[in-house]
């Protein structure tokens, strides 16, 4: 028994087309009616999972695997490293430094101890050159919003300075340490702070040991409400490298600031967002970027500020995806994906190869960062079966080291991946990662996760996660299709599942779970689907084109509502991928997926486990609060239909880890009681 959603009188009009929203009242995340609503849908959701005998010893594994000691990506400033640490089960890793490594670690701050539950995290960090100060940012509760803070290294106590206000800003010092630069909204209204848009960001410079009310506007534009501005100081203090976007659009501006000059103004150095240019370092005027300009699988190029209008190829585009690079013992060190999994490559500063990086296997690898005269680096190496395993590498012998192998209590020999490519509706080859227990028979009885995203050019590559171990050892195939709209192939890979082309994210992941289908890994009423944010579309929308293909659905922090999510906090930076309905052409192709707007009554469809926080600030809980009344409306059968509405959470980052077990064990929980799978 479901809780009655009350209906209102409200529709739209969209270039001639009446939309009916009878469920606009739950926009108000805070109205006493909305908070009745959420309490009255989480008491039958709970007491659904509560029926579940094996919830609870799922979390009690869960729990088990999780308490392993963990840590981060090293990285040097000044005469110290630093490098975060989990021990097991702390809700939030604790940040050390220490001057050798191998010596006793201090606790340089511990974000456990900013709250009584773990919901205040470390969200963002920069160090003065001499690594003397540490600029922090801590949110709270999942928002995106940030107070900024900074501690002395040495005397592990925070200085007096104390920003606010802002989102989606990292913090740049300059060279003389005597303050940094940073982005920041003007103040919002307290009452409506996590739904109100956000506009006219603007970039300020903060002196050490002033009053925020002090620091001073380095750049705004009142004309361009969408702009948003990253400063980054380069390494030689020199110039500080201003990028400006407009919303998710890859596409990017960039403007430099001369620091040598007190009187200087910020002058444009690609005026106009022709492809998108991401800044790595300089050789005095010569400036460093990665592009995809006349490069879709993006190339280093450099360009020097007295001739703009001249690009130097340093390293040309290849058949793999060029992710990054950065700049250490005076090579450069670059990051590519072949097919969703990481290769590295060095090359000379002028461009000609050096060497590969041999990593321990297929999987992925992210860190390498450093500084330009930096003779060692550091880099974390994962896949679905091997989990984050720290190296230091040698810039000059060219060696890797393992420094430190968490010790997971599982045996990776227990389980395999292989990588399958299927074909999608229109021809196209989509790579996909299968990853599961040996010994398994391909008689298509095998309970199947099948997770995608497909969005924004983020690529989905492998890695490791305690939860999703569990979800083998349970017997299930974790499948991970690397759609079209995702960046594993560059920004054409990208744009082909964007605005008018979104469909064909869908038809990647429908094909996706034929693929299993026809290919005996599984059977429709062994058939998962899973995803989260732009995932959480992906998931409703294939919930609702094919509800005959999947038995169980799980879309989380979704964005739902195709009409209006432009609407509420960043939502309007999106339109960059999706399209808007302001648009007559793009609203006829988001009316035709939105998943809020294409269910039908009288439709039995997959057993529904909706998972949001009331307070989400990036994907406002309006689009899962909509979609979960809605469905459960026009649902006909007897599967479930539930929302599952998290308290003192946002988006995700951040979560601590009791929330993130409690949540992993419910999804499993459920799925085991709808696929039918045999308790552990």
């Amino acid at each position: 028994m479901y809780p009655n959603t009350a209906k209102v009188d409200c529709v739209d009009v969209y270039h001639g087309v009446s939309v009916a929203d009878p469920y606009r009242w739950l926009e108000d995340a805070d109205s006493p009616q909305t908070a009745a609503w959420v309490e009255a849908q989480n008491a039958v959701t709970f007491g659904f999972l509560n029926t579940i005998a094996a919830r609870e010893t799922i979390k009690n594994r869960l729990t088990q695997i999780w308490n392993y000691e963990r840590y981060g990506v090293p990285f040097r400033h000044g005469n110290r490293y630093f490098l975060s640490k989990n021990t097991g089960l702390q809700n939030q890793s604790v940040l050390y430094s220490v001057k050798q490594l191998g010596d006793p670690l201090e606790v340089l701050l511990d974000p456990n101890t900013l709250s009584d539950d773990g919901t205040v995290a470390l969200s963002g960090y920069a160090w003065s050159e001499d690594g003397q100060y540490f600029a922090y940012a801590t949110s709270a509760s999942g928002s995106d919003w940030q107070q900024w803070y900074v501690r002395d290294v040495e005397t592990g106590k925070d200085l007096e300075d104390h920003l606010r206000w802002v989102k989606f800003s990292g913090a740049s010092w300059r060279k003389d340490n005597s303050g940094f630069y940073y982005s920041r909204y003007d103040e919002p209204n307290e009452a409506t702070q996590f739904q109100d848009t956000n506009y006219y960001q603007k970039l300020y410079f903060h002196q050490l040991g002033t009053s925020q009310s002090e620091d001073i506007l380095v750049y705004e534009r009142p004309d361009q409400k969408e702009w948003g501005f990253s400063g980054e100081v380069s390494e030689d203090g020199n110039y500080l490298i201003i990028s400006v976007s407009q919303g998710t659009d890859p596409k990017n501006r960039v403007f430099y600031l001369s620091l040598q000059d007190p009187n200087s103004e910020v002058i444009s150095l690609i005026p106009e967002p022709n492809a998108s240019y991401g800044f790595i370092g300089n050789n005095g005027s010569l400036l460093w970027f990665v592009t995809d300009k006349e490069a879709t699988r993006s190339r280093l190029i450099a360009i020097d500020i007295h001739d703009p209008e001249k690009i130097i190829e340093i390293i040309p585009e290849t058949e793999e995806t060029l992710q990054g690079v950065t700049i250490l013992d005076e090579k450069f060190v670059a990051t590519y994906l072949k097919d969703a999994r990481t290769e590295v490559k060095i090359f000379n500063l002028d461009g000609t190869f050096f060497r590969e990086l041999a990593l321990p296997g297929i999987g992925s690898a992210f860190g390498f960062t450093g500084k330009r005269s930096d003779h060692e680096t550091f880099y974390a190496f994962s896949s679905f079966t091997c989990p984050n395993t720290i190296y230091r590498y040698d810039m000059t012998s060219g060696e890797s080291t393992v420094l430190f192998e968490p010790n997971v209590d599982f045996n990776p020999e227990e389980y395999t991946t292989e990588q399958v490519f299927y074909t999608s509706k229109d021809g196209t080859q989509i790579p996909m990662f299968l990853s599961y227990k040996k010994g398994i028979s391909l008689d298509g009885n095998n309970p199947t996760y099948l997770y995608g995203y497909g969005g924004f050019n983020i690529p989905l590559t492998p890695s490791f996660s305690a939860s999703t171990l569990i979800w083998m050892e349970l017997g299930g195939i974790y499948a991970v299709a690397n759609l079209r709209g995702g960046g594993e192939y560059g920004e054409a890979w990208h744009q082909a599942g964007t605005k008018l082309n979104k469909q064909n994210v869908f038809d990647d992941f429908i094909a996706a779970g034929e693929w299993l289908i026809a290919n005996n890994y599984t059977k429709t009423e062994k058939l998962a689907i899973g995803g989260g944010s732009n995932g959480g579309l992906l998931v409703g929308a294939a919930m609702t084109q094919r509800p005959d293909l999947f038995a169980a659905a799980l879309p989380a922090v979704g964005v739902l509502d195709m009409l209006r999510f432009q609407l509420f906090t960043i939502g309007w930076a999106w339109v960059s991928d999706y399209g808007s309905s302001d648009d007559p052409e793009e609203f006829q192709a988001l009316y035709a997926y939105s998943p809020l707007h294409n269910l039908k009554p009288g439709t039995s469809y997959p057993a529904t486990m909706i998972t949001t926080a009331d307070h989400d600030d990036r994907v406002v809980p309006a689009h899962s609060f909509k979609f979960a009344a809605a469905l459960q409306a026009a649902h006909q059968g007897t599967n479930p239909v539930l929302i599952r509405i998290e308290t003192k959470a946002g988006h995700g980052a951040g979560k601590p880890t009791t929330k993130i077990i409690e949540e992993a064990a419910d999804r499993w929980g459920f799925l085991v009681k709808i696929l039918g799978m045999v308790s552990p």
